[in-house]
C-alpha cells in the first residue's frame, strides 16, 4: 500500500506522455516527479522561468518612426510602454482618449505651449490607444497616424522627446527594441521573431509563403515538445541512478535504457529532416544559383537576356565574348533565382585559348559546382547541304556536366536554335531521335529535362503570333517544375501512412540557419547518447533479435542523461525559453537585423 504523503503527491504530477512503457515501475519513482519534470506547458503559449527579464532602463517608455522615413501621404509613430496615455494626454490636451482600439481623429499640439492655432503640430492626425497586455509588446501602445511630411512627422518626434519626465522616461527605441519587448513579454518567440525579419524582406511570392508559415508559432510548439520529452527520458535515467537500489523495478535498468533509446531515436529522425530541409528552405528565403554552362556561341548570354528580359549581357557572334560571370537577380514564377552568365568551355583546338579565356573557365567550372541548377545550353548546328542540323556537344562541356552530376546537381539540358530544325519538329516534343542523342552524352539526365528552345524566335516576339515563341515558356515552366522538386520537403515520402499532414513537414522548409545549427548540436548530444547506448555497429535501433543482452551491456547512466540534458539545451536556444543559460547571447543576434520602430 503506497504511503498516504505518496498517493496525494500524485495529484501535482503532470501526466505521463507516452515516451515510456515502463508504467509499473516508473510508478515507484513519483516521489521525484514533481522536481524532475516541470509543469504541464500550456498548448497555446510556452512560458518559461527562465526567460531573461527587461534589461536596465527598459521599463521606460519608447517610440519610433515605425514606417519607412521620407515623403509619403501616412506615417506612423508607435509608441510603447507606461506613459501612453501621459504621451497622449501632452499632445491632445483637451480631448478624451479614444476608446481602445478605436482610430479616433485628433488635433496634435506642442506640450510645451499652449494650446492654439499656432502650436498645432498635426490637424488632422488618426490616434489609436491599445490596452496591455493584448498588444503587439504587451504593453501600453500609442499609436499616431500623421500627414506624412517630413516637418509634421520630425515636429512630432520631437515634441514627443519633450514629454520627457524623471518618473516616466520617454525615449527614442533602439534598432529592434519593440519586437524585444515582444519577446520579453511572451507575445513572439525567436522563431517567429526570426519568421518576421523574413516577412519584412521578402519579394517573391515563395518567399512571402516560407515568411508567413514561420510566422505561426507551429515550430516552437515542435521544438518545446521535443525538449520537454527529452526532459522526461532525462528523468527517467535520473530516477533509475536514484532509486535502482531502493526500488524494485519490473524490468532491468539496461532494458528501461534501451526503451528510451528508442524513442530518442525516432526523434533523431524528425531532427535530421529538419536540418536537410533547412537547406532547402534556403533556396527560397535566399534565391536558387542557376548557372548557365555551355560552350561558346551556343546562346548562354541570349537566354539570359531573354530569360531577364533586359540585355543583361552582351551578345555577339565573336566566341568568347563572355569572359566574366554576370549575375543576374530574377523573379521567376514566384521563385528568386539568381542567374549567372559564364564564359563558354572550350578545349584548345584550332584555336588558342588565352590566359584571360582560360580563367573565366576555370570560374565557369567552380560557379557551376557551387549552384543548385546547372542550365547546360547546347545548340544545333546547320547541316550540309541543308541535312539534318546536326547538335553540337564539346567534350569539355561533357566533362564539366558529369563533374557537376559526381556533386549531386540538379541539370537541366536547354537545346538552342530549335528554330533550325524542320517546320513541326523544334518541339515540344522534339525529335525523339534528338532526345535519345543527348540521353546518351548526359544519360544522369533525365528526358523531362530535356527542352528544346529558339532564343532568336523569342526575340522575335512582337512579329510572331505563336503563343509561345521559341518555346522559353515551356521551358520556364519546366525548370520551375524543377524549383518545386529540388524543394519539396524530406520526409513525405517515409510518411506513407499519412500520420502527418502536409503542413507538418512544409512548417520545416522555414528552419533558419541559426535553428539549424542548434538542431544539429541537438542530434550530436543524441547521437552521442545513442552510441553509447548501443552497441551494435552505427546509430539505428538494433532489431531485437540481434540486441545484446542487458547483461553484457554497460551503460554509464549519468554520461547517458547528460546527452539528454544538452541536446535539450539545444532545443532551449531555438525558442530562447527552457534551461538554456545563454539565451542573451542569442537575441543579440536575433534582434540586431531589424530596423528601428520594428
Amino acid at each position: 500500500m503506497r504511503p498516504s504523503y505518496l498517493r496525494n503527491l500524485r495529484r501535482v504530477i503532470p501526466c505521463r506522455p507516452p515516451w515510456s512503457r515502463h508504467r509499473s515501475a516508473l510508478s515507484r519513482i513519483d516521489t521525484q516527479r514533481h522536481i524532475l519534470f516541470p509543469a504541464p506547458v500550456p498548448q497555446s503559449r510556452f512560458v518559461s522561468a527562465s526567460r531573461p527579464s527587461l534589461r536596465d532602463g527598459e521599463e521606460s517608455t519608447i517610440y519610433a518612426l515605425s514606417t519607412a522615413p521620407g515623403r509619403a501621404a501616412i506615417a506612423v509613430v508607435r509608441i510603447s510602454g507606461p506613459a501612453c496615455v501621459q504621451i497622449y494626454q501632452a499632445l491632445c490636451p483637451n480631448a478624451s482618449l479614444p476608446r481602445p482600439r478605436i482610430a479616433a481623429v485628433r488635433t496634435l499640439f506642442d506640450p510645451t505651449c499652449e494650446p492654439s492655432n499656432g502650436s498645432i503640430l498635426d490637424a488632422g492626425a488618426l490616434v489609436l490607444y491599445f490596452p496591455a497586455p493584448k498588444t503587439a509588446t504587451g504593453e501600453e501602445i500609442l499609436e499616431l497616424h500623421l500627414h506624412g511630411g517630413p516637418a509634421v512627422v520630425k515636429s512630432v518626434l520631437t515634441a514627443i522627446s519633450r514629454t520627457n519626465r524623471p518618473h516616466a522616461p520617454v525615449r527614442y527605441a533602439e534598432p529592434g527594441e519593440f519586437t524585444r519587448r515582444a519577446f520579453m513579454n511572451n507575445r513572439l518567440d525567436l522563431p517567429q521573431i526570426e519568421a518576421l525579419g523574413d516577412t519584412l524582406s521578402a519579394d517573391t511570392e515563395q518567399q512571402r509563403r516560407l515568411a508567413v508559415r514561420g510566422a505561426s508559432d507551429t515550430l516552437s510548439r515542435r521544438y518545446e515538445q521535443w525538449r520537454q520529452q527529452l526532459l522526461y527520458a532525462r528523468g527517467e535515467l535520473e530516477a533509475l541512478i536514484d532509486f535502482a537500489e531502493d526500488q524494485h523495478f519490473d524490468e532491468s535498468s539496461d532494458e528501461l535504457v534501451l526503451s528510451v533509446a528508442s524513442q530518442v531515436q525516432a526523434l533523431r529522425v524528425q531532427v535530421g529532416f529538419h536540418i536537410q530541409n533547412a537547406s532547402k528552405g534556403e533556396l527560397l528565403r535566399h534565391g536558387i544559383k542557376i548557372a548557365l554552362l555551355g560552350a561558346p556561341n551556343a546562346g548562354k548570354s541570349s537566354l539570359l537576356n531573354r530569360i531577364a528580359g533586359k540585355e543583361a549581357a552582351i551578345v555577339s557572334t565573336e566566341e568568347g565574348t563572355t569572359r566574366d560571370i554576370v549575375d543576374v537577380g530574377v523573379d521567376l514564377g514566384g521563385w528568386y533565382c539568381k542567374l549567372g552568365d559564364m564564359a563558354g568551355i572550350r578545349s584548345n583546338g584550332s584555336v588558342m585559348i588565352g590566359v584571360v579565356e582560360q580563367e573565366g573557365i576555370r570560374r565557369a567550372k567552380a560557379r557551376a559546382l557551387e549552384s543548385d541548377v546547372v542550365i547546360v545550353v547546347l545548340s544545333l548546328q546547320s547541316g550540309a547541304l541543308g541535312g539534318m542540323p546536326q547538335l553540337s556537344v564539346e567534350q569539355e562541356v561533357v566533362d564539366a556536366v558529369n563533374d557537376c552530376v559526381k556533386a549531386d546537381k540538379c541539370v537541366v539540358i536547354a537545346i538552342n536554335k530549335c528554330d533550325h530544325l524542320p517546320s513541326g519538329q523544334s518541339g515540344p516534343p522534339l525529335p525523339q531521335q534528338l532526345v535519345s542523342t543527348v540521353g546518351e552524352v548526359f544519360p544522369s539526365v533525365p528526358q523531362k529535362r530535356i527542352f528544346g528552345i529558339s532564343c532568336r524566335e523569342a526575340q522575335l516576339d512582337s512579329t510572331l503570333e505563336r503563343n509561345d515563341p521559341g518555346h522559353l515558356q515551356t521551358f520556364l515552366r519546366g525548370l520551375i517544375s524543377t524549383f518545386e522538386e529540388i524543394a519539396s520537403p524530406l520526409g513525405i515520402e517515409g510518411d506513407a501512412n499519412g500520420e502527418y499532414a502536409l503542413s507538418y513537414w512544409e512548417d520545416s522548409l522555414g528552419v533558419t540557419h541559426r535553428q539549424s545549427s542548434n538542431l544539429q548540436n541537438c542530434m550530436q548530444h543524441l547521437d552521442d547518447f545513442l552510441t553509447q547506448t548501443f552497441k551494435t555497429t552505427g546509430l539505428s535501433v538494433p532489431e531485437p533479435e540481434h540486441s545484446q543482452q542487458p547483461a553484457e551491456m554497460e551503460i554509464d547512466i549519468v554520461t547517458a542523461a547528460e546527452h539528454l540534458r544538452f541536446a535539450a539545451d539545444a532545443l532551449a536556444k531555438i525558442t530562447g525559453k527552457g534551461e538554456s543559460g545563454d539565451v542573451e547571447d542569442i537575441l543579440g543576434v536575433v534582434f540586431e537585423k531589424f530596423c528601428v520602430g520594428k
